[in-house]
C-alpha cells in the first residue's frame, strides 16, 4: 500500500509559496530604498513584486498548488508592501499623512474582529471583488506617487495617474471594509459559530450569499455534500 499523500491545502514547500516567500523578503529592501531617496529603485522592486504575485497566482492554478499557506502568504505580501510604502511615503513627505492615516484605519478596524471570528470558528472573511480592485489600484498608486519626485513630464503625468489611483483605490478599499463590518454585525446579531450543528450552517451560509456575503469555515465544519 502507499502511503497516504499529503492533502494539497496542507501544503508548504510549492513552488508559488516559495515565490511568496522570496516576495516577502523583497518588502524590507523596499523600505529601505524609499526612505534613502531612491524612488526609481523602489519603484523597480516593486513591479519585481507585482509581477511574482501574478506568476505564482498562475503557478498554482495551472498545476494545481493552491494551498492554505499560499493564501494567508499572498495577502500578507500584498499588505506589508503597501504599508511599509505608505509609511516610507509618509516619513519622506511625499503622500499626506491623512492618507496613511486613512488606509490604516480600514485595516485596524478589520482586523479588531478577526479574534472574536477565530473564536467563533471562522478562518477569515471571504475575498470581496472590491478589497481585491483597491488593493490593485494602491498597488499601481504608490509607485506612480514615487516617479512623481522627478522633475519633468513624467513626473507630472505619473502624479496626477498616482493621485487617481490613490483616491480610488481608498474608496474601493473601504467599500470593502465596509462590506467585512457588515458581515461581522450579522455573525454577531445572529450568534453565527462555525461549530453550530450543520443545517444552521447551510441556512446561514445560503442567506448570506444571497446578499453577498459568504463566509469561510473550517473544512471539518463544511456541510455534506452529495
Amino acid at each position: 500500500m502507499e502511503p497516504k499523500t499529503q492533502d494539497a491545502t496542507d501544503r508548504v514547500w510549492t513552488v508559488p509559496n516559495l515565490i511568496s516567500m522570496a516576495r516577502l523578503l523583497l518588502v524590507p529592501v523596499v523600505a529601505v530604498l524609499i526612505l534613502q531617496g531612491h524612488g526609481v529603485a523602489a519603484v523597480v522592486v516593486l513591479a519585481v513584486a507585482g509581477i511574482s504575485d501574478y506568476v505564482d497566482g498562475w503557478v498554482a492554478r495551472r498545476f494545481n498548488q493552491m494551498s492554505r499557506l499560499g493564501k494567508f502568504l499572498d495577502p500578507l505580501a500584498d499588505r506589508l508592501f503597501i504599508a511599509v510604502t505608505l509609511i516610507g511615503m509618509g516619513v519622506r513627505d511625499l503622500i499626506p499623512w491623512w492618507l496613511v492615516i486613512a488606509i490604516g484605519a480600514r485595516e485596524l478596524l478589520v482586523g479588531l474582529t478577526m479574534p472574536e471570528l477565530a473564536r467563533r470558528g471562522f478562518v477569515g472573511y471571504p475575498v470581496h471583488l472590491a478589497g481585491k480592485a483597491g488593493t490593485m489600484a494602491l498597488m499601481y498608486a504608490f509607485p506612480l506617487l514615487l516617479l512623481a519626485s522627478i522633475d519633468n513630464v513624467v513626473g507630472d503625468i505619473a502624479y496626477v495617474v498616482g493621485w487617481a489611483a490613490a483616491l480610488w483605490g481608498v474608496y474601493l478599499y473601504w467599500t470593502a471594509g465596509i462590506t467585512y463590518l457588515n458581515q461581522f454585525r450579522q455573525v454577531l446579531h445572529q450568534d453565527l459559530r462555525a461549530h453550530a450543528d450543520r443545517s444552521t450552517i447551510r441556512h446561514a451560509t445560503t442567506s448570506m450569499a444571497r446578499h453577498h456575503v459568504g463566509w469561510k469555515k473550517k473544512p471539518d465544519d463544511a456541510p455534506p455534500t452529495g
